[in-house]
């Protein structure tokens, strides 16, 4: 049984080298959205480039995470987790050093797999090591540091962005790994899940993440239509369907279909597509908006976003008590209103904005949504499964999350009528902007829908969220699986 208590020196080496590394990939999920209009004017790229820049991250994150954490069970979850903080940095380095967009974009695709390593092991460490007594509290500390770097982090991109150049935007994940490496090999047991066994699932793996990556580009280069593009969708749809295929066939499935099963686990599933599409787009295009449009420079557009996650991480564990008495159903159809609301004000943010009166307002409506529904929706994914799949449960939702962020970014620019130099022509970027806080505030209604006609509470024993004081806006709070006693 782990018995690191969390006032020992090393209970807090275990929290700061876990804190560093998943604030890592966190910070790059949020960081480089600030980054994007001048990673553009450098090196003379045009919109679907950027679109890339953030995509490419995402597509391997999203279609690998499930897998990482399954490596970690089998061959350690420290090891795992130091070469998924390597692998990052030295991406990272890449990105830091990268001469033109095709370099940058796929040194961000090997981010992706970097983070896909690290993300679900710095949890999975502090359920391994730590105390039952103290795993609580140890968990709530690393939620809540990585709460904190969440909301600073675009502050700290639009300072780097205007300061030494968007390049330390990556470059700065090089010495935090300096950093975590060597604290994780000196005071972090290692660990792993005796009762793993069976092959990984990599070709369920390999094809969603072809799949996603396939889609991705048609979306992308539909404005360019083509034979390429028609293939490209074809073959995604196509990799998509072979995946359902092999999860059905294989023994140990990284997504086991039977997992949807419940009807409650499904409709959840559907609210968070729904949700962080909504959300992985407008946080794609709000930082445009507000340095392109307003005329914002990267440091106050980053500071500008700053209330939505203060809220979160202030907030978030408040609205799960709530929950907790009410039930799901309502903060899950109200939540997603309230971020179409803040999506809808954003409309009238355009030239000549007033931060306090335009700005502010939609910020502040949008950080209430994501307050009421983020933590009751992880209860709610958690409590439709056994609690044996608790982990799984979590990590299919994380990725979900993911991959609806990723679609949306793909998409959103296509259904809005954004031309590849849209971002340097002011006029035609804010029409775009509102027709895509149209579809985005759209999306938010299906979801809540599909909440208020489908969710239902779940059993009074349900699994509770440990990652309450969540300030992360990319990704619903990802929970480790349960720690199985050690056998012998």
């Amino acid at each position: 049984m782990p018995d690191v208590r969390l006032a020992s020196p090393q209970g807090k080496w275990i929290l700061l080298t876990t804190v560093l590394g998943s604030s890592m990939a966190m910070l790059d999920s949020t960081v480089v959205n600030v980054a994007l209009p001048r990673i553009g004017r450098d090196l003379d790229a045009n919109l679907s480039a950027l679109q890339w820049t953030v995509n490419a991250y995402m597509v391997t994150l999203a279609g690998l995470i499930l897998l990482g954490g399954a490596l970690g069970d089998r061959f350690g979850r420290r090891k795992v987790f130091v070469v998924g903080v390597v692998w990052f940095a030295l991406a990272s380095l890449l990105c830091g050093i990268a001469p033109n967009a095709g370099v940058l974009i796929a040194a961000r695709a090997l981010q992706g797999v970097g983070g896909a390593l690290l993300t679900p092991g710095s949890l999975a460490l502090i359920q391994a090591s730590f105390h039952p007594d103290d795993r609580g509290r140890a968990v709530g500390l690393w939620s809540g540091f990585g709460g904190i770097g969440a909301a600073v982090g675009p502050f700290v991109g639009g300072w780097l962005v205007d300061g030494p150049g968007w390049r330390w935007v990556f470059l700065l994940n090089v010495p935090l790994a300096l950093v975590c490496v060597p604290v994780a090999l000196r005071h972090v047991p290692e660990s792993g899940d005796q009762q793993a066994h069976g092959r990984f699932d990599v070709l369920g793996a390999v094809l969603g993440a072809l799949a996603l990556a396939l889609v991705t580009y048609a979306l992308i280069e539909a404005g360019e239509g083509g034979l390429v593009v028609v293939v490209s969708a074809v073959a995604g749809l196509g990799a998509a369907v072979a995946f359902v295929v092999v999860e059905r066939r294989r023994p140990d499935p990284m997504m086991p279909p039977d997992i949807f099963a419940s009807r409650q686990f499904t409709a959840v599933n559907l609210v968070t597509l729904c949700v962080y599409a909504a959300l992985g787009g407008f946080f794609f295009l709000a930082a445009l908006q507000l340095q392109v449009v307003v005329g914002y420079s990267a440091l106050a557009a980053g500071t500008a976003l700053l209330p939505t996650t203060v809220l979160m991480l202030l907030l978030s564990a408040r609205s799960g008590e709530l929950a907790d008495r009410i039930g799901p159903r309502i903060p899950l159809t109200v939540g997603p209103l309230l971020c179409a609301a803040g999506m809808l004000l954003m409309l009238r943010v355009g030239p000549g904005a007033s931060y306090v009166a335009d700005v502010l307002p939609a910020l502040v409506v949008l950080g209430l949504g994501l307050v009421t529904l983020v933590a009751p929706l992880t209860a709610t994914v958690l409590g439709s499964v056994s609690v044996v799949r608790a982990g799984l449960a979590s990590g299919i939702n994380n990725a979900a999350a993911r991959a609806a962020g990723l679609m949306a970014v793909a998409a959103l620019p296509l259904l809005a009528g954004m031309g590849e130099e849209a971002y340097r022509e002011p006029a035609a970027f804010d029409t775009a902007f509102d027709k895509a806080m149209g579809w985005c505030a759209g999306s938010l209604v299906v979801g809540a829908v599909i909440a208020a006609a489908v969710v239902r509470r779940p059993p009074p024993d349900c699994k509770r969220p440990e990652c309450l004081r969540h300030g992360g806006v990319t990704a619903p709070p990802l929970e480790g699986a349960p720690v199985r006693k050690r056998l012998g």
